[in-house]
């Protein structure tokens, strides 16, 4: 082997070593900064942004077992946002719906009951819900909304909300921790990985929903 061929191979061996060390340490601070990546995407994710003098407090539908939303919603009228709360819910039966477990929930944390306005709904889906809502407030004469939800949720929900928000509506979106989706350590639960990939998957399905509806209301 000539002195030029062995010179090749030498060179050729350091640039593998030195891309092998380059990918090597590349992956370690991958590794290493994973968990303030993936916690910077949840909190992201995350929207808290609750206006005070609104007109009424609405927790939206399908809240989790530990009635967090109702709980953060008991908060914000006990801090006086809203001077009424809106129980909204899903029909389960034709005498049962989901609202009715929320008025109870708002009950137990405080919100007296002749507060508490109940509004069940038929709604499949967040985008007719929060249509719904919309609909709701207006026939209420409501200009302004402070809108509970998941914190995993708020993000979707103000989207939505600013696309189909009927006009001079102005929503405000109030987050509720929720005992399932900690964006701090949500990589580490199932479900709170579950619930993360299916609101990004929510998300871009809003957005093809939505798609070229303009700007009704006012955020």
């Amino acid at each position: 082997m000539s002195k030029r061929s062995r010179k090749s191979q030498r060179g050729g061996t350091i640039s593998t070593l030195v891309s092998l060390l380059f990918l090597v340490a590349f992956c370690a601070v991958i590794y290493f900064v994973r968990h303030p990546i993936l916690k910077f995407a949840a909190e992201t994710w995350v929207v808290n942004e609750p206006a005070t003098g609104a007109d009424a407090i609405v927790v939206m539908s399908d809240d989790n077992f530990y009635a967090d939303r109702a709980t953060q919603a008991a908060q914000l009228f006990r801090q006086g946002v809203a001077p009424v709360v809106v129980a909204s819910g899903r029909r389960l039966r034709p005498i049962a719906d989901m609202s009715e477990l929320t008025e109870h929930d708002l009950i137990e944390r405080g919100v007296p009951k002749e507060k508490i306005v109940r509004f069940p709904n038929d709604a499949d889906g967040m985008i007719e819900q929060v249509k719904l809502v919309g609909k709701f407030a207006a026939d209420h004469n409501w200009k302004k909304l402070v809108v509970v939800t998941s914190n995993y949720q708020t993000r979707r929900t103000r989207y939505i909300f600013q696309k189909t928000a009927p006009s001079g509506l102005d929503v405000t979106v109030a987050s509720a921790h929720d005992g399932d989706f900690d964006p701090e350590l949500w990589w580490e639960k199932r479900k709170s990985i579950k619930d993360f990939l299916s609101e990004l998957v929510g998300m871009v399905d809003a957005m093809w929903e939505l798609r070229g509806s303009s700007h009704s209301g006012s955020m």
